[in-house]
């Protein structure tokens, strides 16, 4: 049996080796394609909300990867939760919203959670899909959610240690939460840092995802 084709749909470049690491790490079998469209993210952010355009583009993009021969779809950007909703809804193969998993576990492990975030439009739609997981699973979830300002920035100009430093230096904010959760792909590399520092456990989307498309498609 051929190991199973993962389209990996991004709306910015920093996600592609965060999401690639942790498929080496967790599952190296899959075959991975990537799908780049970097002008997603800009677009959203000067259009303030998700646009009927912008949820075609979206549409676009998930059904030329299922008519390439995908398996499965992860979007690894998110910003974009009803877009990738809509593609779920018109595709047969699996389609994973790049939070899905995440939420899931860590839901299952306590209620109360913190999100960090250095692409502040991501809050807002983390913030629905955590509490509409929430609903459907019939629990009430305490959520602090934080931005850091600049870390993004940072690491598209190629700063790595500096967008990590600042993620780290928001995880040290003093909360109730039992477990942080980082709201995007690239954000990874500070994980380790920002466990010490908060002394939480830190859950992240990309290995997360892998985990969960890996039992999905090895059913």
């Amino acid at each position: 049996m051929t190991a199973p084709r993962i389209y990996l749909i991004h709306a910015t470049p920093v996600a592609i080796a965060p999401i690639t690491e942790a498929f080496t790490r967790l599952w190296p079998e899959a075959r991975l394609a990537n799908l780049l469209e970097d002008s997603l993210s800009s677009d959203l952010a000067q259009a303030g909300e998700l646009t009927p355009a912008l949820n075609e583009r979206f549409l676009k993009l998930a059904t030329y990867a299922a008519e390439s021969g995908a398996d499965a779809i992860l979007f690894t950007c998110s910003a974009f939760g009803d877009a990738i909703d809509r593609c779920k809804r018109s595709l047969s193969i699996p389609v994973l919203k790049p939070n899905e998993a995440m939420i899931e576990e860590a839901i299952q492990r306590t209620r109360k959670i913190s999100i960090l975030a250095t692409f502040e439009p991501a809050i807002a739609s983390m913030t629905e899909e955590f509490q509409s997981y929430a609903r459907q699973q019939g629990v009430e979830i305490e959520l602090n959610t934080f931005a850091c300002p600049g870390a993004f920035d940072e690491l598209r100009k190629g700063n790595t240690d500096r967008h990590d430093t600042l993620i780290v230096d928001c995880a040290r904010t003093p909360t109730n939460s039992e477990l942080l959760c980082f709201a995007q792909f690239s954000m990874t590399s500070a994980a380790q840092q920002a466990s010490q520092v908060s002394g939480l456990p830190v859950l992240t989307t990309p290995d997360s995802a892998v985990l969960k498309l890996r039992s999905l498609l090895q059913a």
